[in-house]
């Protein structure tokens, strides 16, 4: 299950709006070993795509070197989904590399009249999608 605080829930939500038509992409990080989502850290989707996201290689670098140095995690990996449902692609799928982390996927289209936006996280690992339960809290 992924526990995000609803302000963190907000920012996701506000990126992928934002970025609409464009997919929008980003990491939450939070402290290694503890699945807990603290610092929201937006990306720029370097292929500037409706359809497709991909982190600037010089920015996932900057990105995992400040990680690296303040002892945090990947613990969401997120993007958009800007015409289609929020389920991961084929391609998605190939490029998940964090087995450990929430892959919350946000669609801008209102593709199952459920309202203007989904917001729906998976476990990716080794090509192997979970759809899990989301809890929205106030603070941890």
């Amino acid at each position: 299950m992924l526990t995000i605080t609803q302000a963190l829930f907000d920012q996701i939500v506000a990126h992928a709006r934002q970025d609409h038509p464009d997919e929008a992409c980003g990491v939450v990080a939070g402290p290694e070993g503890t699945d807990r989502p603290e610092r929201f850290i937006p990306m720029l989707n370097a292929a500037r795509s409706p359809t497709f996201y991909e982190f600037d290689s010089g920015d996932l670098l900057k990105l995992y070197r400040e990680l690296d140095d303040r002892d945090e995690e990947p613990v969401v990996i997120y993007h958009s989904h800007t015409a289609t449902e929020a389920y991961p692609s084929r391609t998605d799928i190939a490029y998940a590399n964090e087995p450990g982390a929430h892959y919350v996927l946000v669609s801008t289209a209102d593709s199952d009249d459920a309202g203007p936006f989904q917001f729906r996280s998976y476990r990716i690992v080794e090509g192997v999608v979970t759809e899990e339960e989301i809890k929205v809290v106030e603070a941890y």
